[in-house]
């Protein structure tokens, strides 16, 4: 034992000594690691296998197994068991990642398209796409083919009869008026394309887009006026319209008779596969709802004005129709809504994530659907009794990540319209899965908070973690007991009141930071910046407005026909915290409207 206690001193003394004498080189030997120890090292997935958002779906009629999805993060995917397992199949070809659109031809179903951007756009979490894509063999290789400056693809459909002609529905740039929008056709399997349809003007884009399934040459189009601020989605305007044309998109006729008078916004299309003459339509107006046409557009009735048909339409509105039965129509909204009386009552069909946005149907069993959603795809083979799973789909959208110093290295994210996430580096099981975390302390689990979090804590000792929320909210989260406690500064929420008349203002991503001097100490920021000394017992707010506060953009989050309740408008707020490693007290600050702020003095000036 003394001989062990011996050799243990000597490398208790050589340590100390290597340490004392690094101490005295650090500043004067300086050296970068060497390129070469890191030339192997490989980019790997760690998760979480839990499905982001998608809004394109197709699958293959003489093929019940085979599907794809495109997420709005991660490309195309492809599932030849019914969704059991899911490969990517453009990882390697595309220059984007979020998907639009995405559709197979009926005549050769190796011919995929795919329009890249996703029509669904968010303020926060949402990515322009670089055109349109084809393969020509099932999705193992691809071709880009132009349309870069479309922005955002709703939209595309192949002639049934020949996989060469196609139409692409442009939505095109949602932050600005750009002219490169509208109905696009190829009849060289996008060689060349011709633009054969532009809005009434530059911020009218194609929203929708079908075809008569008997007579290619017959589409129905759904225009679309609109343009996103950080403070407001405007969604209607005098350009959207519901349009017809019979010859291939050459010539078009603007639909009026029974849809609503006055300004419309977004809009859904279908036309039912059983009777061409039946079009539908899911309209964003004051008299808004589901409007059904049976002598093929030229005469429109309401069926429905039911607020659940068209709530957050910027967001939703798509419609479906039933491949087997003429009074079967399917809206996707926040839920999975069904009717089996031609349009005039909906029920909820349940059993996947919500907020819905497309769904195809196969043409010879309609009891066969893919479903995209905000939690991934899922199919269903009986009618929607049942669905696939999503936990396999690695897509989601992380907002951002932080890590810690523990072995193996935790990363944590909040996932958009999930939870928050603590994820291993590694684990000594077959895989990074998420079991029990009373077993197997090694899984993936949440950590409070929200899907939009920040997320914060001390690095060397990750056992409390806080995590905020949108409008204002916090948690913090004790790691020994699985348990969290609300910690915000001002508990109210004020969801759908004008900013301009609330207290204080958050951002959809409230910024959160933990000093690095005392973890006891969390910012939050608001419109003003809060400061807690206690773990969030209570709060000081130690700054004035620190924005530009410009009243004019504290309005109502949408307009000028559906306010945008969900908070992800909020503007003239704190976006960014963060206090100096170096030098306590001194905190900077960044603003969603262009400031920067700086206070070395605790926030005192």
């Amino acid at each position: 034992m003394n001989r062990y206690r011996g050799w243990a001193n000597i490398g208790i003394l050589m340590i100390g000594c290597f340490m004392l004498a690094g101490e005295a080189k650090e500043h004067a030997q300086a050296e970068a690691v060497p390129p070469a120890l890191f030339q192997d090292l490989q980019w790997r997935n760690i998760g979480p296998f839990r499905g982001g958002r998608v809004v394109a779906v197709a699958g293959v009629p003489s093929q019940p197994s085979l599907y794809y999805m495109g997420a709005t993060g991660g490309g195309v995917w492809r599932t030849e068991d019914s969704g059991a397992t899911w490969t990517n199949i453009s990882d390697r070809y595309f220059k984007t990642g979020s998907v639009g659109a995405i559709a197979i031809a009926d005549s050769d179903p190796n011919v995929i398209y795919v329009g890249m951007g996703e029509a669904h756009f968010r303020g926060t979490a949402s990515s322009s796409g670089d055109g349109v894509y084809r393969s020509a063999d099932a999705g193992r290789t691809w071709s880009h083919l132009g349309l870069e400056l479309t922005w955002q693809i709703s939209r595309i459909i192949i002639d049934p009869k020949n996989p060469d002609v196609a139409y692409v529905a442009a939505q095109g740039n949602p932050w600005a008026p750009t002219p490169a929008r509208g109905v696009y056709r190829t009849s060289d399997g996008g060689k060349t394309w011709r633009l054969v349809h532009h809005g009434a003007n530059d911020s009218t884009g194609a929203s929708d887009l079908a075809m008569d399934p008997n007579n290619p040459r017959i589409l129905y189009l759904a225009d679309w006026d609109h343009q996103r601020f950080p403070w407001q989605i405007r969604s209607g305007g005098p350009g959207s319209a519901i349009y017809r044309t019979a010859d291939g998109g050459d010539t078009w006729t603007k639909l009026t008779q029974g849809l609503p008078n006055g300004i419309m916004g977004k809009i859904g299309l279908a036309v039912s596969p059983v009777n061409p003459m039946r079009i539908w339509a899911n309209i964003e107006a004051e008299a808004g709802g589901v409007y059904r046409s049976d002598d093929g557009g030229m005469t429109w009735i309401r069926t429905t004005g039911d607020r659940a048909t068209r709530g957050r339409p910027w967001y939703f509105m798509a419609i479906t129709a039933d491949s087997q039965n003429a009074d079967v129509v399917y809206v996707l909204n926040g839920q999975l809504l069904k009717s089996t009386d031609a349009g005039k009552t909906f029920a909820v069909l349940r059993g996947t994530h919500g907020d819905q946005h497309q769904l195809w149907i196969n043409p010879h069993d309609s009891r066969i659907m893919i479903e995209g959603n905000d939690g991934g795809a899922n199919i269903t083979l009986n009618g929607g009794r049942t669905w696939s799973t999503s936990m396999n789909q690695p897509t989601a959208q992380i907002y951002r990540v932080a890590g810690d110093n523990k072995f193996p290295y935790f990363l944590y994210g909040a996932q958009q319209d999930n939870t928050t996430v603590a994820i291993p580096s590694h684990t000594f099981a077959s895989a990074i899965d998420r079991p029990d975390i009373q077993t197997v302390p090694a899984s993936w689990f949440d950590v409070g908070g929200c899907e939009s979090s920040h997320i914060a804590f001390d690095p060397n000792d990750p056992v409390l973690i806080y995590a905020s929320c949108y409008q204002g909210n916090l948690t913090e989260y004790d790691r020994r007991t699985q348990s969290s406690r609300v910690i915000m500064p001002y508990p109210a929420l004020g969801f759908t009141e004008p900013p301009s008349e609330l207290k204080y203002r958050f951002t959809w991503n409230v910024p959160l930071a933990l000093s690095p001097h005392d973890p006891k100490v969390i910012y939050l920021g608001g419109n003003v910046l809060f400061r807690s000394e206690n773990r969030g017992q209570s709060w000081t707010t130690i700054s004035p407005d620190l924005t530009r506060n410009e009243k004019d953009k504290q309005g109502p989050g949408g307009a000028p026909i559906t306010n945008e309740g969900a908070g992800s408008e909020i503007y003239d707020t704190i976006f960014y915290v963060v206090e100096s490693q170096h030098e306590r007290g001194t905190i900077w600050i960044g603003t969603d409207d262009g400031l920067v702020q700086l206070t070395r003095d605790e926030g005192k000036t």
